[in-house]
């Protein structure tokens, strides 16, 4: 079940990097070996998988794994994981809906791709690599014919949460979605009680998803093993800001859409 559109984007070189589809299970077990590295080493997160050196769970198998090879050091620097929507329904449903009740968004379920377990690695993170990450991800979307990206945005908990608390009620203004798209944290975070008033430092992974124009769709969530609070970004596609869309997304992946 791997690679379930590995024919549907291409590879692409800058400078000494490449972006695709990982090849096989080889780059995939590199990929999840970074995973580990940022998440449980660097983040301190409990992964059931910790002993083994690298981070898996049920649903990689049955996603695509986008990657960054920094080919002068021969090494992956910065992944993504996708989960399809003919994926998810084989699996029987999104990791996402692990943390959150989804029932508003089922009419979106036949356009819907989860995206999740991003990470970079430690000496790459200056912004290329998460912009070649994202455009080859654009062009997923737009090549898959997807209408909605959706996935989990983790906030570290390290101060005790008051930061992700303060980042949900000074973002949620321009950002909140419609009720249509209301989600509800299984776990839910109290982020009344941790809110300080202080001027929230929101990551920049988030800031790009709310700038390119997702919506956050309910309250935070917090996830015990991996120390965050969580929350659920949808991104129609359709919201796409004009910028966003002139730097992210290929010509070729503009009419495909």
């Amino acid at each position: 079940m791997l690679q379930t559109v590995i024919g549907t984007i291409g590879e692409e070189r800058h400078h000494h990097y490449r972006v695709g589809l990982a090849r096989g299970p080889e780059e995939i077990l590199e990929a999840q070996r970074l995973r580990y590295r940022v998440f449980a080493e660097e983040m301190g997160a409990r992964l059931t998988s910790r002993a083994l050196g690298f981070d898996v769970d049920l649903y990689d198998a049955h996603c695509d794994h986008l990657v960054v090879r920094d080919e002068a050091a021969d090494r992956i620097v910065g992944t993504y994981r996708i989960l399809p929507p003919a994926a998810a329904r084989r699996i029987g449903g999104y990791y996402t809906e692990s943390e959150f009740d989804l029932s508003r968004l089922r009419h979106l379920r036949p356009g819907l791709v989860e995206v999740g377990r991003s990470c970079i690695d430690a000496d790459y993170r200056n912004g290329a690599v998460i912009a070649l990450l994202w455009s080859k991800l654009a062009e997923y979307m737009a090549r898959g014919g997807y209408g909605h990206l959706m996935g989990c945005a983790s906030i570290g908990m390290g101060d005790g949460g008051h930061n992700a608390a303060n980042i949900f009620v000074q973002a949620i203004e321009g950002h909140m979605g419609p009720p249509e798209y209301r989600v509800f944290p299984r776990h839910r975070l109290p982020f009344e009680r941790l809110v300080t008033g202080h001027r929230a430092e929101i990551p920049a992974l988030v800031k790009g998803y709310l700038r390119a124009g997702a919506y956050i769709c309910g309250e935070p969530a917090w996830d015990p093993d991996f120390n965050t609070a969580d929350l659920m970004l949808l991104l129609p596609m359709s919201r796409i800001s004009s910028r966003y869309a002139r730097h992210f997304m290929a010509p070729r992946a503009v009419a495909a859409a």
